[in-house]
């Protein structure tokens, strides 16, 4: 790993922003923190590109379904050229009307944050199931971390 980005802070708010969104069931407020153009893969696979797209997506989803609602860890941003940086998070969702975090939604994140006349955006964020191999000790380790951070 290299050394860490020196606007970590915000790129860790903009994945914040994000989470936040997500979880007040938000289209326009979780597409906010997306450039025009950028990217978000889901766990099944599913590609949403523009904002637009992004926001109208995301309405229909929290409008149509009960969502589940996130929490996340950072665990490391990383410098790639001046305006470009990788966020590398993992996250797991509590389903409506539940206590607990649910270990078969954990996920991992890789955000790729460009910068724009001094903002940070999302260019791509994908989700990507955390299933470890079925190694039954580090879903638990995850799970605890992750209930830690609720």
């Amino acid at each position: 790993m290299s050394a860490g980005h020196p606007q970590d802070t915000q790129i860790r708010a903009l994945y914040a922003r994000f989470l936040a969104g997500w979880n007040q069931r938000s289209g326009v407020s979780v597409s906010s923190v997306f450039a025009d153009d950028g990217e978000m893969i889901d766990l099944d696979g599913t590609l949403r590109s523009g904002r637009l797209t992004i926001a109208a997506d995301m309405r229909r989803i929290f409008a149509e379904r009960s969502i589940p609602t996130f929490v996340g860890v950072v665990r490391s941003v990383r410098r790639l050229t001046e305006n470009v940086a990788v966020l590398h998070a993992v996250a797991g969702m509590v389903p409506p009307g539940a206590e607990a975090l649910d270990p078969s939604l954990h996920t991992v994140h890789a955000l790729t944050a460009v910068e724009d006349a001094g903002r940070w955006r999302i260019a791509v964020l994908q989700s990507t199931p955390a299933r470890y191999g079925g190694r039954a000790e580090a879903l638990a380790a995850l799970t605890a971390e992750l209930e830690a951070a609720r």
